[in-house]
């Protein structure tokens, strides 16, 4: 999740640039246990911006159909959260996945954020198996 001061100036740029912020942060705080559904406000006091750009952008992403809305309140449909999965992980791949020598390529930890983890996990506990 990038600073809002990073974000793009063109209208097509910034909405996909907001899109995946959004989309991130939805997925980190339900991933986190702040909840499936959210209220603007938190989700502006995580990405920085003002009331006004957060709900343009979450009223877009309901009717692209990566939001859904209940009121005040917004949660991910099940393709945001499939998106928002995507967009998280790709954003964090680089830290994520395991140093190189960690294991070989074909280790389960390197198909997705949670076998690195336990990856991780295990060999911080146990003797890794480094053929995968």
């Amino acid at each position: 999740m990038s600073t809002p001061a990073a974000s793009p100036k063109s209208g097509a740029l910034a909405a996909l640039y907001w899109r995946s912020e959004i989309l991130q942060v939805m997925y980190w705080l339900r991933g986190e246990g702040f909840g499936d559904v959210v209220d603007p406000g938190l989700i502006e006091r995580f990405l920085g911006v003002d009331a006004a750009i957060g709900m343009t952008y979450l009223d877009r992403l309901v009717e692209e159909g990566y939001l859904v809305r209940d009121g005040d309140w917004f949660a991910l449909s099940d393709f945001g959260l499939e998106r928002g999965a995507r967009e998280f992980q790709e954003a964090f791949a680089d830290l994520t996945k395991p140093a190189h020598g960690e294991c070989s390529d074909d280790c389960w930890c390197h198909a997705s954020v949670d076998e690195a983890e336990a990856c991780v996990a295990q060999r911080l506990g146990h003797d890794h198996d480094h053929a995968g």
